[in-house]
């Protein structure tokens, strides 16, 4: 594959990622709004927040067997259409019926997106001989503040959800479209398609995947986004009713924990290539329970920010090097094939974790208080310390047992 060709694909990946992260924020930080309009009950709201986990989950075993036969490049083409269309319904209806069918669609497209987005971000990854995966988190971060910036301006001039997603959708959609025949497997492909698909078919390409071996990354994985989901969609109702901000004010920790989490994964790659990833996800384990112990603790609005603020920053390397870690070790035990395959299994667990995490989090609070269930996420992703030797003791190599000269990198 020429340089080119590997650049044109790394950025508009990159792209995908950003979209990505600004939709979902749009979503999350407007779950206050979102309940108000639909006149979703405090006891109802865990059940809507935890069937897009579900649904998401579903579809992404569903994407292991097709892309498998179509590639990870057509399901993300066709899949982030739908999930920012699918944005665009959740502030278009009225009643319950309409929300859980706008909410149902975006899980079940979200799913097909995130697994496909990692799978190719991993292949390239292994084209460039080098950790670059934390690059295209960052993108997502990054999509993640303006998403959530988005949404503080609509916050403020009490716009409807309509108008706020709208303006979105209609720059984003049109924009992903063209920037999806870029596309580009990391294995000898032309833009747009997957070339370990061209000409061969591999719907078991997976199968031979011990489910022990990925055991502990799913269990990281399963963590992450345990204290990930705290965030996303906790963090506004946290501040607001536990903290006694204003509404406006709420959409903040969201905004931010993305910038905390796009600065560590800016130089996370970096620090990977260096010291290896076991001691970078070590490290961000600590830092996180760190900020869920500041947020517990938090006399006010303000304190619980900064929390959130060192919370992102820990997090921030741990699901990219789980996923980048999982389709290394797919890789070299059964090629190209079950690499996809492990990143769509291990895709599930993060849907396993905001499954966990929102109504656990929602259940402990209502049982027992808020602040107490902040400990919960703290504890669990501490525990990631003990499986963070599955990530390897040396500097991440990839595809050549080594790492590769700086050349490689052509983005």
């Amino acid at each position: 594959m020429t340089d080119a060709r590997l650049r044109h694909g790394r950025g508009s990946l990159a792209f995908s990622f950003f979209t990505q992260g600004a939709t979902f924020a749009l979503l999350v930080t407007r779950i206050p709004a979102i309940q108000d309009r639909y006149g979703i009950s405090d006891g109802l709201l865990p059940a809507f927040l935890a069937a897009v986990p579900v649904l998401a989950g579903v579809s992404s075993v569903l994407t292991e067997k097709l892309a498998a036969r179509v590639g990870p490049a057509t399901v993300l083409r066709w899949a982030q259409p739908v999930v920012l269309l699918a944005l665009l319904a959740v502030g278009a209806g009225s009643g319950l019926g309409w929300a859980a069918l706008a909410l149902g669609l975006f899980g079940l497209s979200v799913g097909s997106l995130d697994a496909s987005m990692n799978m190719l971000g991993v292949s390239l990854q292994r084209a460039y001989g080098r950790s670059i995966m934390l690059g295209f988190h960052a993108a997502y971060s990054l999509g993640g503040i303006a998403g959530a910036s988005l949404a503080w301006v609509g916050a403020h001039w009490h716009l409807l959800l309509f108008t706020s997603y709208l303006p979105v959708v209609a720059v984003l959609l049109p924009a992903a479209l063209a920037g999806s025949r870029w596309y580009t497997d990391g294995a000898n492909g032309k833009p747009g398609e997957n070339a370990s698909w061209v000409g061969k078919s591999h719907p078991t390409a997976g199968q031979g995947i011990a489910f022990r071996l990925l055991l502990p990354l799913c269990l990281v994985m399963t963590f992450a986004y345990i204290g990930d989901s705290t965030v996303s969609n906790w963090s506004a109702k946290y501040l607001q009713d536990v903290l006694h901000s204003s509404e406006e004010l709420a959409t903040v920790p969201y905004n931010a924990y993305m910038v905390t989490t796009l600065l560590g994964r800016a130089v996370g790659d970096l620090g990977v290539r260096r010291f290896g990833a076991a001691l970078v996800v070590r490290c961000g384990a600590v830092l996180a329970a760190l900020g869920f112990a500041v947020v517990a603790a938090a006399p006010g609005a303000w304190t619980g920010m900064a929390g959130f603020t060192v919370l992102g920053l820990g997090l921030s390397v741990v699901v990219p090097q789980t996923f980048a870690a999982a389709g290394r070790l797919a890789f070299e035990s059964h090629g190209p094939g079950a690499s996809d395959a492990a990143v769509a299994r291990l895709n599930v667990f993060n849907y396993v974790g905001f499954l966990v995490g929102s109504p656990l989090v929602g259940a402990l609070g209502d049982a027992w208080t808020y602040r107490g269930a902040m400990l919960v996420p703290m504890v669990l992703v501490l525990v990631t310390v003990v499986y963070a030797t599955s990530f390897g003791a040396r500097p991440a190599g990839y595809g050549g047992g080594h790492e590769q000269p700086r050349t490689v990198d052509v983005g």
